[in-house]
This record gives structure tokens, C-alpha cells and sequence, in this order.
């Protein structure tokens, strides 16, 4: 089957590129035709083991820090290159009740989680060019559905979907279009950073592992970043052409 090209000549910016739903986002944006993709990952030697069809910069840094942004920000203006389509991805995981959490353990979430995408956000909004473009921000089913024991990251979540909403509506006389996507469970790498699922992985195999977290979820299954990617690319592309300001809840029925 011939793969569609909907996103032929466009450049698009990926936060979290690296691995996971960003790397997913990439590929699937480079298959579909785009011309040049800008990258953007803590994860250097990730970044570096992408192999793409298309033209590429890759960028090393957090999302969080003001000086990446404001770089990235003077060379478009300076070459007169603009953005169509953003996937503001990057974020990080932590666990740990309310009443227990440290102010730094706060900090460090929402320096990445809910910093990082107002910056990659509201850069990628004034690096549209005049006829528009599209934007589609990651949140978490965590940020719709209160799950005990996510801390910072489901508000983080619930946070940015809401400021999709409003960059929605700001922009929607420029004809750019703000959507956010809410994953329920994912088989990606954040699982990693928990300690019980490393701990599981080595004792029973990480595909266990997964399965064994996947009981709240009526599928029975996590879905897979290039599931996750298809469902976004769908809002990035001229097939959502009359659909902005929605949150999509992708979750193998977590939600219900």
C-alpha cells in the first residue's frame, strides 16, 4: 500500500524525539512526507541513533530551559523558516502521594512537564506562519482521571491539556489549530523510572511486567507508541482540519 504523504513540504517540531511517542511521532511524520523535522531530547545519543528520510536538527537540552528556546526561536526568525505542525511531547514521570512529596520532587516535574511545554508551546505558536498550522500537546489520562499516588505528574497533565484548550482558542482566528491527546497506558520508557517495575521487570520479564499493570484497563493491553502516533498525527493533519480545542482520551477504556 502506498503510504499517504499528507505532511509532504511541512516542518514540524517533536520535543521527547528520542524514544517512546516523540520518536514515534518522528518516524511517522518522516514516512509521511515532512521536509525537515526539529528534534528536541535530553537523550543526545538517542537523538543521534534517529535514522530519517528527510532533513533533520537535533537539538540537546531540556525542554525547560528558557536559553534553548530562545535560540531556536532567533534562528527561525533569522533564516525566515517557520513551524506547521508541533508535538509538544517531552515530560517526565514521578510517584508519591500529595502530603508526601518534597518541594523539590514538585519542582522537578513541573519544571519539564508543565514549563517545558508553555515554553515549547508558546514558541511554536509565534513560529507559525500567517496561513496557520497545528499543534497537538501530550497529556494523560492521569490529568482526567484522579489515580491516587501520581503526585505532580497527573496534575502536570491536567494542567497542559487545559492550556491546549486556551492556545486553542486564542489562536483559532489565526487558523492554527491546539488539540491534546490524554494515553491511557503506554509500553514506553517512563516505566523505567519506577523502581517497583524495575524490580518486577528483573524478576519476572519486563513484557510481564507490563502486562501485570495493565488489570485497570479494559482492553488488557497498553497501547504502543506508534498507536499513540497515528492518533496524533490524525489531529496534526488536514483530515482534523475543523477539530481544535479537544482533549483525545486514548486509553484502552481506562477512563470508563
Amino acid at each position: 500500500m502506498t503510504q499517504i504523504q499528507d505532511f509532504a513540504g511541512r516542518t514540524a517540531l517533536v520535543t521527547g524525539a528520542a524514544s517512546g511517542i516523540g520518536e514515534a511521532c518522528a518516524q511517522s511524520l518522516a514516512a509521511r512526507g515532512a521536509k525537515k523535522l526539529i528534534l528536541i531530547d535530553v537523550d543526545e545519543g538517542g537523538l543521534h541513533t534517529l535514522n530519517l528520510p528527510c532533513e533533520v536538527e537535533l537539538i540537546t537540552g531540556s525542554v525547560a530551559d528558557v536559553a534553548l528556546w530562545s535560540k531556536l526561536e532567533d534562528t527561525l526568525s533569522s533564516t525566515g523558516e517557520t513551524l506547521d505542525h508541533a508535538v509538544v511531547n517531552a515530560g517526565i514521570g514521578a510517584g508519591g502521594t500529595i502530603d508526601q512529596l518534597s518541594m523539590a520532587d514538585w519542582r522537578r516535574v513541573m519544571d519539564v512537564n508543565l514549563d517545558g511545554a508553555f515554553l515549547t508551546l508558546s514558541t511554536s505558536l509565534r513560529s507559525m506562519p500567517k496561513q496557520g498550522g497545528s499543534i497537538v500537546v501530550v497529556a494523560s489520562t492521569t490529568g482526567v482521571k484522579p489515580v491516587p499516588g501520581v503526585g505532580p505528574y497527573g496534575i502536570s497533565k491536567a494542567a497542559v491539556a487545559h492550556m491546549a484548550r486556551i492556545a486553542a482558542a486564542e489562536n483559532a482566528s489565526k487558523n492554527i489549530r491546539v488539540n491534546a491527546i490524554a494515553p491511557g497506558g503506554v509500553d514506553t520508557a517512563i516505566w523505567e523510572g519506577s523502581p517497583e517495575f524495575v524490580a518486577a521487570s528483573e524478576k519476572y520479564g519486563r513484557d510481564t511486567a507490563i502486562k501485570g499493570l495493565t488489570g485497570s484497563t479494559p482492553s488488557g493491553r497498553f497501547a504502543s507508541s506508534a498507536e499513540m502516533a497515528d492518533s496524533i498525527l490524525y489531529l496534526l493533519s488536514d483530515a482534523a482540519s475543523n477539530i481544535t480545542g479537544t482533549v483525545l482520551v486514548s486509553d484502552g477504556g481506562f477512563t470508563l
